[in-house]
């Protein structure tokens, strides 16, 4: 992968981990700026992408199905090391 695409996995990790975060929950509004602050991030690398990223991860990243992109991901940088490795 390249490093836009390790840094929107990494930033999707996180958004991930925020949401399963249930200390921050109990701060609502800590929470929702910690969840304001990753989605900006994501944005911004989504607007980094190339015009020839694959049109299934450009589509999962429009809709906000941040899980499926980031599987998405996972799968691609699995594929690309089990390539490295033969």
């Amino acid at each position: 992968m390249n490093n836009i695409a390790n840094q929107l996995a990494a930033v999707l990790r996180e958004r991930r981990g925020i949401i399963a975060d249930e200390a921050s929950r109990r701060v609502p509004e800590r929470h929702m700026e910690r969840l304001k602050t990753v989605s900006q991030r994501i944005d911004s690398l989504v607007a980094q992408l190339p015009e020839s990223t694959h049109p299934q991860l450009a589509h999962f990243l429009q809709k906000a199905s941040y899980d499926k992109a980031l599987a998405f991901l996972e799968a691609t940088e699995s594929t690309i090391r089990q390539s490295a490795a033969r």
